[in-house]
């Protein structure tokens, strides 16, 4: 079993970082891990994740095994954020977390144009299809990747 929620992000997406390095100023107390889902072998214990959906989302493991994704991530990180809980009861309002989830969808599918510290994210759209907001994304070579 964790002994802390692990937040699985994508290691390589610039915006992704950004917004993961904002987390981790708000969780001051360190409650928790978070983890590029390219380097999950190193944890202990984490359930099997494909890398589809991984790339797709961000996933939340909690200590009790339980996984949310995408917007669904947002009810459970606040239990374990400084204030969080003060801001649960409006996640709970009818009709947020649906327009969260759309609006989730919606970065996720540009967050390669979004990108972050100067970068852009190595993940670009390739089709539709994908069971949790029709899109599939393939792996683009950064710069540093190809061959001189």
């Amino acid at each position: 079993m964790l002994t802390r929620p692990v937040l699985l992000y994508d290691g390589t997406c610039g915006f992704c970082v950004r917004w993961i390095d904002r987390l981790r100023r708000w969780d001051r107390s360190s409650r928790i891990e978070y983890v590029p889902y390219q380097r999950r072998g190193a944890v202990a214990r984490l359930p099997s994740i494909s890398d589809d959906a991984l790339d797709h989302a961000v996933h939340l493991v909690a200590p009790d095994g339980r996984v949310s994704a995408g917007a669904r991530v947002l009810p459970p990180l606040l239990d374990h954020l400084p204030a969080g809980r003060l801001l649960k009861p409006f996640v709970r309002i009818f009709g947020v977390l649906w327009l969260g989830s759309r609006a989730y969808r919606w970065v996720a599918a540009r967050r390669h144009r979004l990108g972050g510290r100067g970068s852009t994210c190595g993940v670009q759209k390739s089709g539709a299809g994908w069971e949790s907001g029709g899109i599939h994304y393939r792996q683009v070579p950064q710069a540093s990747d190809a061959d001189p």
